[in-house]
């Protein structure tokens, strides 16, 4: 039974989540707080050398049915060996991304049934579901712009119109679930977006 909290940072390439995310755990930290930071695709072993294989730019030939089910095996793995046990621990988890991702980028942009996504997602995650999930919001153009031509992956090299279907994917999910999503503006400062974040956590630890 989970008895920690399991926080997750989702958007789009390049919108600043994973910083947000280690900027809440350095400050979960020094609140004394026991914190495990992770990310996906990725994690434990396993779950890594299923990561180098989706974002490898030596497998652009990846059909999207392929893409779909080696993340839900990467998040089964990540899981159930990382995620589950550092819960039972009582400790905060924050993950920088989680399967929100999987909706926005195989189901919205690569037209992935919904359903069927959901179906596998229940399967892959032993039916964990986050208890917050932060949305860093920033036009597509904004955050691609921030990524080295040269060192863009697999995904980061998708059009312009994919990234476009994946915020639109991702603002759908917040919509759909404003109980556990917080949107945040990602055209704000870091410091101002780290501020919003710390005032959301601090009310819910406080519950």
């Amino acid at each position: 039974m989970k008895k920690g909290l399991f926080i997750t940072f989702e958007g789009i390439e390049g919108c600043g989540k994973s910083t947000q995310a280690r900027m809440l755990k350095e400050f979960l930290i020094k609140a004394g707080k026991r914190v495990f930071l992770t990310r996906e695709p990725g994690g434990p072993k396993i779950a890594e050398g299923i990561r180098e294989m989706l974002l490898s730019v030596n497998n652009k030939e990846m059909l999207p049915q392929t893409e779909v089910l080696l993340y839900m095996a990467s998040r089964s793995q990540h899981t159930g060996e990382w995620i589950i046990p550092e819960l039972e621990k009582g400790k905060i988890v924050i993950s920088d991304r989680y399967y929100d991702s999987t909706f926005a980028y195989q189901g919205a942009a690569r037209k992935i049934d919904g359903k069927l996504i959901d179906t596998i997602r229940r399967y892959a995650t032993f039916g964990l579901v986050p208890d917050i999930t932060f949305l860093v919001d920033l036009p597509e153009e904004i955050g691609l712009s921030r990524i080295q031509a040269k060192d863009a992956d697999r995904l980061e090299q998708e059009s312009m119109e994919f990234h476009k279907k994946v915020r639109e994917g991702f603002l759908d999910l917040a919509n759909n679930e404003p109980e556990r999503f917080v949107v945040l503006d990602g055209k704000k400062s870091i410091k101002e977006i780290h501020n919003e974040v710390i005032k959301i956590i601090n009310k819910e630890l406080n519950k």
